[in-house]
């Protein structure tokens, strides 16, 4: 079987690199001929844990290959995946271009029978709009070739990737031909042999069924990050609150942690989408309107406790931060809450030191000579005045608090994602903020 990958981003990557570890051979096409070229040296534009192994792996097992040019692949496709970017536009709906310039150019080359299968997050109805623009570049060609579209969104969490591709909770599928089923059930076929499942749908349910799971995530995010700003004005405990609803089996444990707000490449540009396509069909979706607002809110918790416990003068003090990336095992800093945090400082007059394990490279193309860039949690809490934890990466977990109150000049700890004992640090001697922990 022949599969071609267009767009070799995060979906992108991930996906090819992993239909062709089940031995699918995989062709994923780009047209930055940088990253192509970069990428048949086992050079990845992105990190994501253990995705660097499976495609050097595959490249040298030659099921997975690199091109620039669809043209030349195209001949004995089975199946072709979209999967190129669909940005937010400046009223919030996806951006389309991308993925219909990608559609017009299989139109220009198709040859025989193909499935072309929308993993880009798009909006309900893109996959007619796919299959038209198609269609028009067949026209133009005078060629009758048939072909199907089909939607398999993506469900992959950016530091899981590898794992949710290789052991996903379902496979959603939209097709209307029972051709494109086969294609897909054989595509497929090595998961549903672990016991997972296909589940199938027509091709708008399977569209609206990415954007209503990340939407209904970010709900459950916002609802937190409420309930715990609530809390610290009556006195109650966050942490509590979330082990006493999420024992409830009809509301369960995940997705109930309180902290500085969601980022990244889904949830805000999801969102927004959705909300975007309600006001397209003259319809509020409120709920939304208030997650996303909401969000927006907790992104500048932190500065706001950083600002009052220093009476709102923050002129000349030295703030260490510790983590960039909007979550852990990733490089990815889109729409991070740390981007707000260290410009609410640095207009503040702070003075900013950084470290990360991951996405330091990434922070910089964005805050440069801003900040300070250093090395570990200890050279970054050096001559500080306080810590403010926005992204809980393993090694800041346990670090030595002797040894950082002994190299700050004050010890004060702003903890983002609530992932220390307050009273261990109280008795050490720090002051400790979390969030809905304390007012």
């Amino acid at each position: 079987m022949k599969i071609l990958v267009i767009g070799t981003g995060y979906v992108g990557l991930v996906t090819g690199a992993c239909l062709a570890d089940v031995g699918i051979s995989v062709c994923c096409i780009d047209i930055d001929k940088v990253k192509i070229d970069n990428l048949q040296k086992g050079i990845l534009p992105i990190y994501e844990p253990g995705l660097e192994n499976t495609v050097v792996n595959n490249t040298q097992k030659g099921r997975l290959q690199f091109s620039t040019s669809l043209a030349e692949h195209i001949h004995g496709a089975d199946a072709i995946f979209i999967a190129v970017g669909t940005p937010p536009g400046e009223d919030g709906s996806a951006d389309l271009s991308y993925v219909l310039k990608v559609a017009n150019e299989i139109g220009k080359h198709l040859q025989q029978y193909t499935v072309v299968v929308t993993k880009s997050t798009v909006p309900v109805g893109t996959s007619e709009k796919v299959r038209a623009s198609i269609q028009t570049a067949l026209d133009i060609r005078d060629a009758d070739i048939e072909f199907d579209v089909a939607s398999n969104p993506e469900f992959l969490k950016e530091g899981a990737a590898i794992k949710d591709f290789m052991s996903p909770d379902r496979i959603v599928v939209g097709v209307d031909s029972e051709k494109a089923r086969e294609v897909m059930d054989t595509i497929y076929k090595p998961f549903l042999l672990n016991g997972y499942r296909i589940i199938y749908m027509d091709i708008p349910s399977a569209e609206m069924t990415k954007y209503a799971a990340n939407a209904m995530l970010a709900t459950r995010i916002s609802f937190m990050n409420d309930i715990a700003n609530l809390c610290e004005l009556v006195g109650a405990n966050i942490n509590h609150v979330r082990n006493g609803i999420g024992s409830d089996p009809r509301i369960g444990k995940k997705f109930l942690y309180a902290g500085v707000g969601y980022g990244g490449s889904c949830f805000p540009k999801d969102v927004k989408a959705l909300v975007k396509t309600g006001k397209s069909l003259g319809y509020n979706l409120r709920l939304l309107e208030a997650v996303e607002a909401i969000n927006e809110d907790q992104k500048s918790i932190l500065f706001d406790k950083i600002n009052r416990h220093f009476d709102g003068n923050l002129n000349g003090k030295t703030i260490a931060i510790w983590g960039l990336s909007f979550k852990p095992n990733t490089d990815d800093m889109r729409e991070a809450p740390s981007l707000v945090l260290i410009e609410s400082l640095l207009r503040a007059g702070a003075t900013i030191k950084v470290f990360d394990p991951i996405a330091m490279h990434e922070g910089k193309k964005t805050l440069g000579d801003k900040v300070i860039w250093c090395k570990d949690v200890y050279e970054t809490a050096l001559g500080a005045l306080a810590i403010a934890l926005v992204t809980e990466w393993n090694e800041f977990r346990l670090p030595d608090w002797v040894k950082l109150k002994n190299i700050m000049h004050e010890q004060v700890v702003f903890d983002g994602r609530n992932i220390y004992d307050d009273v261990q640090l109280q008795k050490v001697g720090f002051v400790y903020y979390g969030v809905g922990l304390t007012v």
